[in-house]
């Protein structure tokens, strides 16, 4: 049974209430949780394609990477768990993983089902929360993976009209 239900939370995925690219973030990390996010990529057997400033490049590693980021470039890795599924990764910096996921891609059940089971290969892999925004306001995550209670969580109310 999963943890969140569609029907709870389809109004949190509605890019006409917010916005068009949900962030989410993991916080407090280093090279070594960027290393061990490309391994779980690797390891699920997800496609992916990396690019430095728009410009297709070989993916190496985290250290790599993070040697690419500089003012106006931004490392990208773009991730499909499943077909016509992309995760987009961006290390603007190391200290956190930032990524955005596309609302009109996450319709229904079971596409909830699979970013909630990325949410938590994540979180389990790194030891840390992975937590869903409204796109540009990551301090008030919608949901995310709690690696404390490890499981997936709503953190708001989607009925409240202030949302």
């Amino acid at each position: 049974m999963p943890d969140l239900k569609w029907d709870d939370v389809k109004v949190l995925f509605d890019p006409e209430v917010n916005g068009v690219l949900p962030d989410v973030v993991v916080e407090r990390t280093t090279v070594e949780d960027w290393q061990l996010l490309l391994d779980l990529v690797r390891e699920q057997g997800w496609q992916y394609a990396y690019s430095v400033d728009g410009e297709p490049t070989e993916l190496t590693s985290a250290a790599a990477m993070a040697e690419a980021t500089h003012p106006g470039e931004t490392p990208e890795l773009r991730v499909w768990p499943i077909n016509d599924m992309l995760l987009i990764f961006r290390m603007y910096q190391v200290e956190s993983i930032d990524f955005d996921v596309d609302p009109s891609e996450l319709q229904g059940q079971e596409r909830l089902d699979v970013l909630m089971d990325v949410f938590r290969l994540i979180g389990r892999r790194l030891g840390k929360s992975v937590l869903l925004s409204a796109e540009g306001d990551l301090g008030h995550p919608y949901l995310g993976f709690d690696v404390d209670a490890d499981r997936t969580v709503l953190l708001v109310d989607p009925n409240d009209p202030r949302m």
